[in-house]
C-alpha cells in the first residue's frame, strides 16, 4: 500500500518511485507530461489512482488536484510541504517570525495567495520562504538545475505558516487602515463625526425657535404639534402596512433549484467576527461544516480580538480543517464587529463573501442559492440578505416578540422592498456581497454600531441594490430583558448614526438614491426611531382622550379635540396591529401555534423599544461607539457535532 493511498501502486508508479530516488531532477520529466500537475505528484510517491480520482474532483470544482488533495485531510499541510523540500533537499521551516518580515506594498497579497515572502536577518543573508505548487515544479526544478547556487536562500515552508507570518508582520499597519480609512477616504460616508456643524445649527435652531414659539402661544401651537406629531407616527407605519397588503398578493414562487453538477464553482469566502464566545465554537464550526460547496472551494475566516484568550483556546482545541483560518485582530479602537471584519476583508479570496454571527445556523443550501442569484442578475445587484429565523420562538414572551419582529422585518418588508428596488437596510448576518464591490464601496463603517443597515444603504446610493434569499438561517432570540435592551439600544444607536450620516447633504443623498428611495429611508430608519420614541407619548394622549371621553359628553368636545384624539387612538390600535398582522402573517403555521398566546406582550414590546430608543439617545451622546455585547447560548437540545476533516459538498 503506498503511503497516502488506499490501493497498491502500479507498475507505472512504481517505475516513477524509483526513478524519483535517483533525485530530485526527475521532476523535469514530469513537466514533459500532458497532465504535468498528476505526473508531479506521483513522481512525488503518491498514489496514481488516488490522483485520478482528485483530478476528476480538480476537474468538476475547476481548482488544482493539488488543492483537493490538501483538503482531503488524508495527510496535512506541514507533511506535504515537508516532503517537497526533502525531495529538493531544501531546509523546511516550521514557524517563520514575523519579526524578519518586512511589511511591503503588496504584503497583503499573500494572504489571498501565499506563494513567498523574503526574511531579512540581521547577521546573515537574507532568505526566501516559499510555498511551491504542484504544477509549477518542473520549472522550479529547472531553475536549479540551472542555478544550484539558489538554494543557498530558499527554504519551504506551509501557507498557514506564511500567512501566519504576513499576518503579525503587517497587523498594525492593517487595524489601523481597518479603522480609519472609510473616514480618510470618504467623511461625508462614515460615522466617526456624529454631527456635524450644519446638522447641530439646523437642529439647535429648530428645536429653539419650536420652544419659543409654544411659550408665545401655547393655545394654537401645542395642538398644531400634537397633529403633527400624530400624522407623522401614523405615516412611519404606513410603510409596514403597505407591507401586509403586499403580503397578501404576492404567492410564494418554486423551491431552489441546484446547480447543475458540470457548474465550476468559484471560491466563496466566509467570514465570522466572535467574541467572548467560546461555548458557541463547537455548534458554529459544526454549523458551518454543513454547508454545500466544494470544500476546496471554500475559504472560512473565523475573526477573533488577539486578547480574546478563551475564545482562541476553544478554536485551538478543535481540529478545524484546512479551509477554516482563525484571524486574530490587534486591540484597536474602536472595538467593534466592523472594525474586525474590516481588519480580515483583505485576506477574503473569494469573489463572493458571506457573514455570520456566533449563534449561526445557516441553511445548508444558501452559498448555492446566493452564487445562483448572483450569476443570474446583473454586476449592481451587490448584496443577498438571508431571512433570520428565531428558533426559540416558544421559550417566554420576549422570544415569542423577538421572532415576530424578524418575521416581519426579513419574510415581509425587506422581500417587498427588493421586489420594488428600494434600499434594504441590511440585517448584522448572513449577508452575500461581491467581493470586489463590497472593497469599492469601503466595507463596513467601524464607528457604526449598526454597519450592517449602514452599508446596505451606502451601497444604495452609490449605485447598487441588494435583494433577498429563501434559504434561511436559524438564530436564537435573548430571551432576557435585560440582554434585550442592551441589544436593542445598540441597534437604535446604529441607526441614528445612519440617519444622521445619510442627512449630511440629504440634497446629495436624494440626488443619488432618487426622492422615492429618499422616502423610503426615512420612513423606514427615520421612522423607526420616530416612532419608538414617541410611542409613550402617543399611549399617554390616548389614555388622556379615553379620561376625557369618560368624564366629558361627546357633544362637549371641540371638534379639533375630537379630531385629535381618534388620530391618537387610530396610531396607538395601529401600532399594535400593524407589529401582529405583518409578524403572524410572515410566520409558518408552526410558529403561530409557538407564539400562542404571547402576542398579548405587544404593547410591553413598544414600551421596551422606546426605552431602548431614549437609551440609545443619551447613549450616542456619551459612549457613541460602544458596542453592547450580547451574549449568546447554544441551541436549545442541541449537542454539538464533531468536526469533520472529510471533503464533503
Amino acid at each position: 500500500m503506498s503511503e497516502t493511498g488506499e490501493y497498491p501502486p502500479t507498475m507505472a508508479e512504481l517505475r516513477k518511485l524509483v526513478q524519483a530516488q535517483r533525485g530530485w531532477r526527475h521532476i523535469l520529466d514530469a513537466g514533459q507530461e500532458d497532465d504535468t500537475e498528476a505526473s508531479v505528484l506521483v513522481t512525488l510517491g503518491f498514489s496514481a489512482l488516488r490522483i485520478a480520482e482528485l483530478a476528476a474532483d480538480a476537474a468538476e470544482n475547476g481548482t488544482t488536484i493539488e488543492a483537493e488533495l490538501l483538503h482531503t485531510g488524508e495527510l496535512t499541510e506541514q507533511a506535504y510541504y515537508r516532503r517537497i523540500a526533502h525531495f529538493f533537499r531544501l531546509p523546511f521551516l516550521e514557524h517563520i517570525d514575523p519579526a524578519t518580515v518586512m511589511d511591503l506594498d503588496g504584503l497583503d497579497t499573500q494572504l489571498c495567495q501565499p506563494l513567498q515572502v523574503r526574511m531579512i536577518f540581521p547577521n546573515r543573508a537574507p532568505q526566501i520562504a516559499m510555498v511551491p505548487r504542484a504544477e509549477k515544479l518542473p520549472e522550479f526544478a529547472a531553475l536549479l538545475a540551472k542555478k544550484p547556487e539558489l538554494r543557498d536562500g530558499l527554504v519551504i515552508t506551509t501557507p498557514s505558516v506564511l500567512r501566519a507570518a504576513v499576518w503579525e508582520a503587517g497587523s498594525a499597519r492593517r487595524v489601523r487602515k481597518a479603522a480609519t480609512e472609510l473616514f480618510d477616504t470618504q467623511p461625508h460616508l462614515s460615522a466617526r463625526v456624529i454631527t456635524t456643524g450644519s446638522q447641530g445649527l439646523v437642529v439647535g435652531s429648530f428645536v429653539t425657535a419650536l420652544v419659543a414659539v409654544c411659550i408665545a402661544a401655547p393655545d394654537r401651537m401645542l395642538p398644531l404639534l400634537h397633529g403633527i406629531i400624530a400624522i407623522l407616527y401614523f405615516s412611519c407605519l404606513a410603510l409596514r402596512m403597505l407591507a401586509i397588503i403586499e403580503q397578501r398578493h404576492q404567492r410564494r414562487k418554486g423551491t431552489v433549484v441546484a446547480l447543475p453538477p458540470e457548474t465550476s464553482l468559484p471560491v466563496y469566502s466566509v467570514m465570522v467576527a466572535i467574541y467572548r464566545e467560546a461555548d458557541m465554537v463547537p455548534q458554529l464550526i459544526a454549523s458551518l461544516q454543513r454547508l454545500e460547496w466544494p470544500r476546496s472551494r471554500l475559504d472560512i475566516k473565523i475573526v477573533c480580538e488577539r486578547d480574546d484568550s478563551e475564545t482562541l483556546a476553544a478554536l485551538a482545541a478543535l481540529e478545524l480543517p484546512p479551509h477554516f483560518e482563525v484571524v486574530k485582530v490587534p486591540p484597536y479602537h474602536p472595538r467593534t464587529k466592523p472594525k474586525a471584519l474590516a481588519y480580515a476583508l483583505s485576506a477574503a479570496r473569494g469573489e463572493f463573501l458571506a457573514i455570520y454571527d456566533a449563534e449561526d445556523r445557516p441553511h445548508p443550501g444558501q452559498l448555492k442559492e446566493a452564487y445562483r442569484r448572483f450569476r443570474t442578475s446583473g454586476p449592481e445587484l451587490a448584496c443577498l440578505q438571508a431571512p433570520l429565523i428565531i428558533s426559540n420562538v416558544d421559550e417566554n414572551h420576549i422570544s415569542a416578540l423577538f421572532a415576530m419582529e424578524y418575521a416581519a422585518l426579513f419574510r415581509g418588508l425587506l422581500p417587498m422592498l427588493a421586489r420594488y428596488r428600494m434600499p434594504l437596510p441590511l440585517g448584522g448576518t448572513s449577508n452575500h456581497f461581491r467581493t470586489a464591490v463590497l472593497r469599492q464601496v469601503g466595507g463596513w463603517d467601524p464607528f457604526n454600531v449598526t454597519e450592517d443597515a449602514d452599508l446596505g444603504l451606502r451601497l444604495y446610493r452609490l449605485g447598487y441594490r441588494s435583494e433577498t434569499l429563501r434559504c434561511q438561517t436559524l438564530e436564537e432570540a435573548p430571551i432576557a430583558r435585560s440582554v434585550w435592551i442592551g441589544q436593542r439600544t445598540r441597534w437604535f444607536k446604529g441607526w441614528l448614526q445612519t440617519w444622521l450620516v445619510m442627512t449630511r447633504h440629504p440634497l446629495l443623498t436624494t440626488r443619488q438614491m432618487g426622492w422615492r428611495a429618499m422616502l423610503v429611508f426615512h420612513l423606514l430608519i427615520g421612522g423607526m426611531l420616530f416612532s419608538a420614541l414617541m410611542h409613550p407619548l402617543i399611549v399617554v394622549l390616548f389614555l388622556k382622550a379615553v379620561l376625557l371621553l369618560v368624564q366629558t359628553p361627546l357633544s362637549d368636545i371641540a371638534t379639533l379635540t375630537l379630531g385629535l384624539m381618534l388620530m391618537d387612538g387610530l396610531n396607538v390600535v395601529a401600532s399594535y396591529l400593524v407589529f401582529l398582522g405583518l409578524g403572524m402573517g410572515s410566520m409558518i403555521g408552526l410558529e403561530k401555534l409557538k407564539v400562542g398566546r404571547r402576542w398579548i406582550a405587544v404593547p410591553m414590546h413598544w414600551m421596551m423599544s422606546s426605552y431602548a430608543a431614549w437609551r440609545a439617545v443619551n447613549e450616542l451622546r456619551t459612549n457613541p461607539f460602544f458596542w453592547k455585547k450580547t451574549p449568546h447560548r447554544p441551541a436549545r437540545g442541541r449537542a454539538p457535532e464533531p468536526v469533520n476533516n472529510q471533503t464533503g459538498r
